[in-house]
């Protein structure tokens, strides 16, 4: 019988995933350049036919700043990228010019409107504005892009409903504004309305306006709009249906393998001296840096609670519009400010419990304490707070408006791209305080970094904390004004790879680290295993970074390679349920297992929801044709709460349990609360992704496929009584949820308020 040693080789496996992140991040930069020139041009000038200038290069860029300023991609989208509750901007611009030119067109060539034409006639008034509307006239020469006299008729009218919007000029426009959820209190200049209105024609122009010498538009036809010829390309089912076959060659191929192999694991897992017998953290004497750590997890409490009721008020928005239960939560918190700290919440919560964990771990595996280590630590928190408290003070003053200033807006307000919303100062301040982390985490590793035959496991911890901290920095890579599809590709660098990616690697080594040092897994059998996982999980992840990138102004490549790639993101997701079911065996080996049974427990459930949240909702959005139909609708929220909460929440809460057994008196926890916090988070998160979010997606979805994109995006179909129904269906579950939330906050402050007990002994070092 083959062994595990001869099945794999750590060393061929190294091998394998340098060359591969190599050949991965190559493909990765160079599409770059080619996202780089393939962008679609910001015109110095947009002229009529008879030569007046309707906006400027300068226009635009000032309407993106000030689009920014206002929250951006929080309220509302650009290129189906941000929140729900608002319109896509490209999508509804592009759908009201339309509806307007055609009229227009209808009445220039038939004298009469479009409503009293016969279908004959109807039918060449929308070929004539599909001819017009597609037809590039952008002058690499000059510039500048030219447009019908009636087409300028149609802007006009369209920038005129926007001027209402955002002037609040008329009671409907006031009525939408109370359905967009938007701050009733605040109001732009004639200059910045028109600056908007040019921003946001832009962005319609490049969807609606075909490449040099193709046939698709720069965003390759998306948003869904019949009217201008706006349909899926071949190229979308085409590579659709490559990537479905090779997700189930992929899945077919793994499932193979892991069954082929797992008798050799499974016999080779126990440790060359057999599983440990007594638990190595009796008697262990925490170090001084790792009992700091402990106000970390108290951050990740309140900030975890402060998320949910942040969330609560977002989620009411939908229905009510200006506040909650009649309370007038716009005028000092509006939606734009609510949602920008929930998604950021939910990030930096999950954030902060990892990088303690990191903090944490690596002086319990390498048995050292640098000097200043417990300083390092110190300073970084109080950073951490600093951070927190100033970025979130300075988009609450840019939503409200206290930037004049755009720039500094940009600096130290909201720079309005969802994930990355806060100031370039304070990510300034984050990458420095990242790299901190990094130095904190190696410093502490170095005596085993730096044995002779030092694990490889090790080695995988320190070089993903590494990539954390230098990954980060891509948020650097865009300016106040840099070009929305550039910025894009730099964005999905932070929010895929970095929270999608390494931190993904890292926790995996982390946790198989710990799982080593308990005495439950055979050293090699745990570095197999995570560099196996590293392999195929960035191998599908790097590239599948693309999958997001497909309608922004990317070139058919992207479309390509993110949808084949992505499926590949799927496979190994396929016998997670299988491997939650054999941990939890290997995990019950010995009696005094049991103090870590909640930790493990988490664990499985990010399992699951791996599956679930990740696997199945992200497959059903992922394939071209999906996405096309879907970009930005409510099926991206069931996706990421599924996914961001199932899986990164609830492996930061099962982390900050392993903490836990250190910080506090496992003997004295109150089980009866973790139980009522587990179930109540799993089975909550269960009742609000199936009863609201998913049911909410599915019917827009069908409306963006019968009708048009903009329809299902409209303030008509968002506040349907059925829509506000579904949104309503969440409460129960909320309630379920938020539950869970009190049962874990409550439990965590009854088990630092018990202490850890009797004082610990020193142990010898690992």
């Amino acid at each position: 019988m083959n062994t595990y040693a001869h099945v794999f080789t750590i060393r061929r496996l190294w091998i394998i995933l340098a060359v591969s992140m190599v050949v991965m991040f190559a493909v990765l930069l160079y599409f770059g350049r080619e996202i780089y020139q393939a962008a679609p041009p910001i015109p110095e000038a947009v002229r009529t036919e008879s030569g007046e200038t309707l906006y400027t290069r300068a226009d635009i860029e000032r309407g993106q700043a000030v689009w920014q300023a206002m929250g951006g991609m929080q309220q509302g989208s650009i290129w189906g990228h941000g929140g729900y509750l608002a319109p896509d901007w490209s999508a509804d611009w592009l759908h009201r010019e339309a509806v307007a030119y055609l009229d227009i067109i209808a009445r220039a060539d038939e004298g009469a409107p479009l409503e009293q034409l016969d279908e004959r006639r109807k039918e060449y008034a929308r070929a004539t504005l599909r001819l017009d509307m597609r037809r590039n006239t952008y002058d690499p020469q000059t510039g500048a892009v030219t447009v019908t006299n009636g087409r300028a008729e149609a802007i006009a009218l369209v920038e005129a409903h926007y001027r209402d919007l955002y002037q609040a000029r008329t009671e409907e426009a006031q009525k939408l504004r109370v359905d967009y959820a938007f701050p009733m209190h605040t109001r732009l200049t004639d200059a910045d309305a028109h600056a908007v209105a040019a921003f946001y024609f832009w962005t319609a122009w490049a969807a609606t306006t075909e490449r040099p010498g193709d046939t698709i538009t720069y965003t390759s036809n998306w948003p869904h709009e019949p009217l201008v010829g706006n349909t899926p390309t071949a190229s979308v089912f085409m590579w659709s249906i490559i990537s479905i076959f090779v997700l189930l060659g992929g899945i077919g191929a793994l499932v193979w393998y892991y069954a082929r192999e797992f008798d050799v694991w499974r016999a080779d897992s126990e440790p060359e001296t057999g599983f440990a017998r007594t638990d190595f953290m009796e008697g262990l004497a925490l170090t001084p840096s790792m009992k700091s750590t402990a106000k970390y997890f108290w951050v990740v409490i309140a900030l975890f609670g402060v998320q949910i009721l942040l969330g609560i008020i977002t989620a009411h928005y939908q229905v009510e519009g200006q506040g909650l239960y009649g309370l007038p939560f716009t005028d000092t918190l509006p939606y734009a400010v609510t949602r920008t700290w929930h998604t950021q919440l939910a990030v930096l919560w999950i954030a902060v419990a990892w990088l303690a964990t990191g903090i944490y771990v690596a002086p319990l595996l390498s048995g050292h304490e640098p000097k200043f280590q417990t300083f390092g630590v110190n300073f970084l928190f109080f950073s951490l707070l600093i951070i927190v408290v100033g970025s979130f003070a300075g988009q609450w003053a840019a939503v409200n408006g206290f930037f004049d200033d755009l720039s500094a807006n940009f600096w130290f307000g909201h720079q309005g791209y969802e994930y990355t919303d806060i100031g370039r100062f304070w990510q300034i301040y984050l990458f420095i305080g990242l790299l901190l982390w990094v130095a904190l985490v190696l410093r502490a590793l170095w005596p085993k970094l730096r044995e002779k035959g030092g694990s490889s496991l090790i080695f995988l911890v320190a070089l993903s904390a590494v990539s954390i901290g230098l990954l980060f920095g891509a948020s650097l890579m865009w300016g106040e004004k840099t070009h929305i599809a550039i910025m894009e590709y730099w964005r999905w660098w932070v929010v895929h790879l970095w929270v999608e990616g390494v931190f993904e690697v890292f926790a995996t080594a982390i946790v198989s680290a710990l799982l080593v040092r308990m005495g439950l897994v055979r050293v090699s059998v745990a570095t197999t295993a995570v560099l196996l996982a590293t392999i195929i999980f960035l191998g599908g992840g790097v590239l599948g970074t693309f999958h997001h990138l497909y309608w922004s102004g990317t070139p058919i490549a992207v479309l390509a390679l993110g949808g084949v790639i992505s499926a590949l993101e799927v496979v190994p997701l396929t016998v997670v349920g299988f491997e939650a079911y054999n941990r939890s065996k290997l995990e019950g080996q010995q009696p005094w297992e049991h103090v870590y049974r909640w930790p493990f427990r988490f664990f499985a459930a990010v399992l699951v929801w791996n599956l679930v949240g990740a696997g199945l909702f992200g497959f059903l959005i992922n394939p071209p044709i999906s996405l096309y139909y879907m970009q930005g609708l409510n099926t991206t929220a069931t996706h990421g709460h599924a996914a961001l909460f199932g899986v990164y929440g609830m492996l930061g809460l099962g982390l900050t349990l392993y903490c836990m057994r250190g910080l506090t008196d496992p003997t004295r926890w109150n089980e009866r609360l973790l139980s009522i916090s587990f179930w109540c988070l799993n089975i909550g998160l269960f009742m609000m992704t199936f009863l609201s979010l998913l049911p909410q997606g599915l019917w827009q979805t069908y409306v963006s496929f019968s009708d048009h994109y903009a329809a299902a995006r409209s303030a008509e179909l968002m506040h349907h009584p059925i829509m506000e129904g579904l949104v309503w269906a969440r409460v129960p579950g909320d309630i379920v949820f938020a539950v869970g939330v009190g049962a874990f906050a409550l439990f965590f402050v009854k088990a630092f308020l018990a202490g850890r007990g009797p004082a610990a002994k020193a142990a010898p070092a690992p």
